[in-house]
């Protein structure tokens, strides 16, 4: 198999590493990303959430516990699961007070618990950063130059608080985190590094990650994540479901795009 795949990829190179092939050569490379479960966020099939709370309801992984939805926003992902019939209790973190207030909306009407709180390595009051224009948008970031960057957008600033899981773990007396679902726009590993005793004591299942081109202005690589949860097996959601990535590979791993990325304990 690896004489075949030398052979093949001689003879890719041969043909196809041309200036005149450069555009179709990207177009595929385009194409292989979403083959890989890359930039496909059209809507929960595409993007293998629909997949993935199959996948958590058929294994029994929902039967105990709760869920921490991080970076809810107005509850989108919160009353997805409700609607799959998730019955567990789930805590939606969302600091920005314009998403909070819709937030709260959705959290009545589909019986989960709002949390007016962002996530991060220490409890501390701090910015969040969002439109201008649109404010309580799902872009707001801890960091400004995701929409000043790669937005190009007038940017707002505005005073949030941040707890830290542990922190809210031990406050409500939790004892274990079915799913702890993490979208923060850059800030994914700070919400790890604030989950460390939970982390260590293996009281968290299972982790859903939003891993983006956010990470390059947070400087932060897939290998941090890897590094920061050394007891889980991490797998990319595909519209079909999880595919195990298995040993880290820079060229597989480090892809600073859209993807959902999920981590569960060994």
């Amino acid at each position: 198999m690896n004489v075949l795949t030398d052979t093949l990829r001689k003879v890719y190179v041969f043909i196809f590493a041309r200036k005149a092939l450069y555009s179709f050569n990207l177009l595929l490379y385009k194409l292989s990303m979403r083959g890989l479960g890359i930039m496909n966020h059209e809507n929960d099939d595409i993007s293998g959430e629909n997949a993935f709370v199959k996948y958590m309801l058929s294994t029994g992984r929902f039967n105990a516990g709760v869920i921490l939805d991080v970076g809810a926003n107005i509850g989108g992902y919160s009353v997805m699961l409700r609607n799959k019939k998730v019955s567990l209790p789930i805590y939606a973190f969302e600091p920005h007070p314009v998403a909070f207030n819709k937030l709260e909306e959705a959290a009545s009407l589909h019986h989960f618990i709002p949390v007016q709180k962002g996530a991060g390595e220490t409890a501390l009051t701090t910015y969040i950063y969002d439109y201008v224009e649109n404010k309580g948008s799902e872009h707001a970031s801890m960091y400004k130059e995701v929409i000043a960057d790669f937005r190009k957008s007038e940017v707002e600033e505005i005073p949030i608080d941040l707890t830290t899981i542990d922190e809210f773990i031990e406050d409500n007396r939790l004892s274990r985190i079915a799913l702890l679902k993490v979208d923060t726009e850059g800030n994914e590993l700070n919400v790890l590094k604030g989950a460390r005793k939970a982390i260590k004591d293996g009281i968290i299942g299972v982790i859903q990650i939003e891993f983006n081109e956010m990470n390059v202005i947070s400087r932060t690589f897939f290998k941090d994540i890897i590094d920061i949860l050394p007891g889980y097996d991490f797998y990319r959601l595909l519209p079909d479901g999880l595919k195990a990535l298995g040993e880290y590979n820079v060229a597989a791993f480090e892809i600073f795009a859209f993807q959902n990325i999920v981590a569960i304990k060994r």
